[in-house]
């Protein structure tokens, strides 16, 4: 089983405001503090400047995640392959 499959969506869950630094990591590929701790230092210097951003920000999460949705069907089986020759497509995939 992947982890994938069990994740709450970012909105949803309960560690997170709007997910918006966690989905700009993920769609940049770095960690999200690295942007958590600037926007916190932002908010003691500024509050509304920074509650302005983040929702901006997550605007433009909202608008991108929108427009290009990630493929849901990545790691599903080809027409005809069995679901081994699939795992062990996915599998290697996944080490590369």
């Amino acid at each position: 089983m992947e982890a994938h499959e069990n994740q709450v969506a970012l909105p949803l869950r309960s560690d997170t405001i709007l997910g918006v630094c966690e989905a700009i990591g993920e769609d940049f590929g770095f960690n999200p503090v690295l942007l958590r701790v600037p926007l916190a230092a932002t908010v003691l210097w500024s509050p509304l400047m920074a509650i302005a951003g983040y929702f901006v920000l997550g605007a433009v999460v909202l608008l991108s995640r929108a427009l290009f949705p990630k493929p849901k069907a990545a790691n599903a089986p080809v027409d005809g392959e069995q679901p081994s020759a699939a795992n062990e497509r996915r599998e290697l995939a996944e080490a590369a």
